[in-house]
């Protein structure tokens, strides 16, 4: 199986990723735009003298999520949502990418210019651990919290996004498709368990990227909790989130991953459920765009100021 012809399948999901930073961002670049571009827009704010690396370090204590309990809905959608960003490529654009996938692939000079731009304007990483104590009992968060998230297990996030990430002492979250465990281009064991040892959070991306609203019978063992129990054994750490593949979720999914332990999973783009918000959390899929155009989608998209 090739895994990443998934990708390039004309799921609507792609559609709406266009049709987004069409609306929301319209001036993606080349890898080549210039992190100056930032400063060009007044929207970023601008570190304070001596600010370069307190601006990474104002951490909120990791909480222990086993003490946290689970709010109402109502309160879960009260409270302001946390940009949530979406990767999956960094890497530079090839010849025989289509549109559709230049959606999915951000060249590496441009994921350094984004990140620089969140370090710059004051922004934190957060965890998933951090997200849910927040979400259920409104424990504080650092200032200007973001959440970087990465999926499919594509070598370039460790062997490119993860040294441009510790240049800021970012951390990210990492959804992996088990299928995808040591092939070409994708990364090993060692590597996921290397990112959990450093303080990144591994979650499942179910074995090999099937959509959830087709899952029948013995898929959610195949597809969810064989996964799970694997990525467990890499990094000796509980397997908590989740993340829909192509970002597409439907209600009968819900039960059966509190089944298999997950606490919470994060779609794409879509409303919400106001039944069940911690299943439902939104993310956006970050393309080549320049850093100020970044910030204004996230402004745009998230409630969190």
């Amino acid at each position: 199986m090739k895994t990443h012809t998934f990708r390039s399948k004309p799921e609507f999901i792609a559609i709406l990723v266009i049709a987004f930073f069409c609306f929301m961002a319209a001036n993606c670049h080349s890898p080549s735009a210039k992190a100056a571009d930032v400063k060009e827009s007044s929207t970023p704010e601008s570190p304070k003298p001596g600010d370069e690396k307190s601006a990474n370090t104002d951490a909120a204590a990791m909480p222990n999520i086993d003490k946290v309990k689970v709010a109402d809905p109502k309160t879960i959608l009260a409270r302001p949502e946390v940009p949530i960003l979406c990767y999956h490529q960094i890497r530079d654009w090839k010849p025989t990418d289509s549109k559709t996938a230049q959606a999915y692939i951000v060249p590496p000079a441009s994921f350094e210019e984004q990140m620089k731009m969140l370090a710059d304007s004051g922004y934190h990483t957060i965890l998933p651990d951090q997200l849910y104590a927040y979400l259920n009992e409104g424990t504080p968060l650092p200032s200007k919290p973001v959440m970087l998230t990465f999926d499919d297990t594509d070598l370039d996030q460790y062997t490119v996004a993860r040294p441009i990430m510790d240049k800021y002492n970012f951390k990210g979250v990492f959804f992996v498709m088990t299928v995808s465990i040591g092939r070409p281009r994708y990364m090993t064991k060692e590597q996921i368990k290397d990112l959990s040892d450093k303080g990144h959070t591994i979650g499942s991306h179910t074995w090999d990227h099937h959509n959830v609203k087709k899952f029948q019978g013995q898929d959610w063992v195949t597809q969810i909790e064989k996964p799970t129990k694997q990525l467990e054994a890499i990094t000796g750490k509980p397997i908590k989130y989740f993340a829909y593949p192509f970002g597409l979720w439907n209600h009968e999914a819900i039960p059966e991953l509190k089944k298999r332990g997950m606490i919470a999973a994060f779609q794409l783009y879509a409303k919400r459920d106001e039944q069940d918000p911690l299943y439902t959390i939104q993310r956006i899929i970050v393309p080549a765009m320049k850093p100020a155009s970044l910030y204004k989608a996230m402004n745009q998209s998230f409630s969190y100021k």
